[in-house]
């Protein structure tokens, strides 16, 4: 029972999408069955549903329609090559939920191509989250690489370090990063670094396809203090040399420069795929990712994002 009622609620989402992409924003049948990944048949009878469900009148009479219209702002403002809003709850506390449920179906429309693709990935909880929810699936045609070490300060697998349980997930090869996230010292990286192994891994994450990862804050609650990758000290120079958000690490400041020296010196995180030839999205959301997300929007540290409408919102009226 519960499967049907998920699954109309589903049609009803893409049937709301089509109706707007078709009657607000304009769109023909060809463009929405390529936006929403369907033949055009299928879009033709998306946009017919909308009117006979009663979601289109004057407005799109549905709770994504709001997101959706969010999202055509945001992709406007920064130039994004994706955006997704998720409708938010406001009596939630949950800083995963939606946004997770969103990046999961993206990274599996991803996976499912037949052509091989190479496909970077981040950490993070809401990133994890995401992974956990994909369908199983055989994907050996492509190649899922982490930007990020695998090892924790105490010599453990790093807990929100997903290549593992994405490459369970969809059978696809895998390339773990074998490293710490910060090393112990510059010259410790340096060594690393120069590693065959490492080099490979590198030089791969450079050329993906699409990347996915999340985007941390710098404040109090800081995932890499909570998570033990810096001590409370470093977090305080962090914070007194301006830094407002991280990306597998990179520490950058409200402008979305990258924090000189400091943590950023020891990082082992592959750098940020180009965004003019691949497409990065950021899974992020809520109050304290905000600075971060927007520094990460202005300086084009990401060219996707997936949100939810009370982040979406606020980023509108921060600009």
């Amino acid at each position: 029972m519960s499967n049907r009622q998920d699954s109309g609620t589903r049609k009803l989402d893409d049937a709301a999408r089509a109706g707007w992409l078709y009657y607000v924003a304009g769109n023909t049948q060809e463009e929405i069955a390529a936006k929403l990944g369907v033949s055009r048949q299928t879009a033709q009878r998306l946009v017919s549903l909308s009117v006979s469900e009663g979601l289109i009148k004057v407005r799109l009479d549905h709770p994504i329609g709001h997101c959706l219209e969010l999202a055509a702002q945001l992709k406007s403002r920064f130039a994004l090559d994706l955006i997704e809003v998720v409708p938010s709850d406001p009596q939630s506390q949950s800083t995963t939920i939606g946004v997770a449920e969103a990046a999961s179906a993206e990274i599996e429309r991803r996976l499912k191509s037949t052509e091989p693709i190479i496909m970077a990935i981040g950490t993070g909880r809401t990133l994890k989250a995401a992974i956990e929810q994909l369908t199983p699936m055989e994907c050996p045609q492509h190649k899922i690489v982490s930007l990020t070490g695998s090892i924790a300060p105490d010599g453990s697998a790093a807990f929100y370090n997903v290549i593992f349980n994405i490459a369970d997930a969809v059978k696809a090869r895998s390339f773990p990063m074998p490293v710490p996230v910060i090393a112990a010292t510059a010259a410790e990286r340096k060594l690393l670094q120069g590693q065959a192994m490492i080099r490979e891994t590198l030089a791969l994450a450079a050329k993906a396809d699409v990347t996915f990862l999340g985007i941390g804050d710098l404040g109090p609650q800081a995932p890499l203090f909570l998570d033990g990758f810096i001590s409370e000290l470093e977090l305080k120079a962090l914070q007194k040399a301006g830094a407002v958000g991280e990306i597998v690490g990179w520490v950058f400041d409200a402008e979305g420069r990258m924090i000189d020296g400091l943590t950023n010196d020891r990082v082992l995180s592959a750098p940020l795929p180009s965004r003019e030839t691949s497409l990065v999205v950021a899974i992020a959301k809520g109050e304290r990712k905000l600075p971060g997300i927007r520094a990460a929007l202005n300086r084009r540290l990401i060219n996707g994002l997936m949100t939810d409408e009370l982040t979406a919102e606020a980023l509108l009226r921060s600009v």
